[in-house]
């Protein structure tokens, strides 16, 4: 057997260590390769959990915030009710004191002279009232038996009758009532106001567009009515709440033009300045 050269064993074996460590730093280096990944990977996970975390959070004040939103909008609604029914009751206050007491319905002979005032039974072209103090037509031209005069008495009580229901706040019936009435006395004297408060009842339930209907039957048939400025300024106030902004500006501006220095001119100046500030 022949003697291997010394260096030649020597080479084999630094061969044979540089193959053994080859593999064992490749796996080295696949596991450091795994464990780095694998942090990765933890570290996207708890990004998505703590995004989760942030979009369950926000979904609790989105509906923390509509919860209020909508008490608040509740609020709103009972307030705009509130006031609603304190400008029925300020007007039904204001009639009656500038009108007659509603417990009796005396005649026109016993109505103080030139008061100039409202008279919420008295209202109107004044014919009825006319009629019931003159003496009766000549035989040439008898009344048409289809339309008898109509009762004062009877007209103030079906009136009477619709305007309590109104303050009551039994809307519905109080614009039944007032279509009723305006049905059985279309000229009478209490006509005007019937037509007025007919208008509020459908107003205060936000019925803008029959609202605006009444009081724009009540501007057109009676113009000169005492309830004329009032009906024009509600006129403004249903377009006003109907979004019509060009029409409720023209209706206001014409109330303070109009009616100048009266409680409904300043109304429609505060309604004016509101209606700027919806059509910023």
């Amino acid at each position: 057997m022949s003697k291997i050269p010394t260096r030649f064993l020597c080479a084999a074996a630094l061969a044979a260590a540089v193959a053994f460590a080859a593999p064992a730093h490749a796996q080295r280096e696949s596991l450091a390769e795994r464990v780095a990944r694998l942090e990765q990977q933890q570290g996207g996970s708890q990004g998505s959990v703590e995004l989760v975390n942030q979009i369950n959070a926000l979904q609790s004040q989105v509906q923390q915030l509509q919860g209020q939103n909508e008490e608040l909008r509740h609020q709103l609604d009972q307030l705009k009710q509130q006031v609603r029914d304190q400008a029925i009751d300020v007007d039904s206050r204001v009639s009656k004191l500038e009108g007659k007491p509603s417990g009796s319905a005396p005649s026109a002979a016993n109505a103080p002279a030139n008061s100039g005032q409202l008279q919420d039974i008295a209202l109107g072209g004044g014919a009825a009232a006319a009629a019931s103090n003159t003496a009766p037509p000549p035989a040439a031209a008898p009344p048409a038996p289809s339309a008898p005069p109509a009762n004062p008495a009877d007209e103030k009580t079906a009136y009477d009758q619709a305007f309590a229901a109104l303050k009551d706040g039994r809307y519905a019936e109080s614009a039944k009532m007032f279509q009723g009435f305006l049905a059985q006395y279309p000229n009478g004297d209490l006509a005007p106001n019937a037509y007025y408060w007919l208008g509020e009842s459908y107003y205060v339930t936000q019925n803008y567009p029959i609202s605006l209907d009444a009081f724009n039957k009540l501007l057109a048939q009676y113009p000169n009515s005492q309830k004329a400025s009032a009906a024009l300024l509600k006129v403004g106030y249903c377009q006003y709440e109907l979004k019509q902004w060009d029409q409720a500006e023209t209706t206001l501006n014409q109330v303070v033009a109009k009616y100048p220095g009266t409680q409904e001119a300043n109304l429609a100046q505060g309604r004016l300045r509101a209606l700027k500030l919806e059509r910023r």
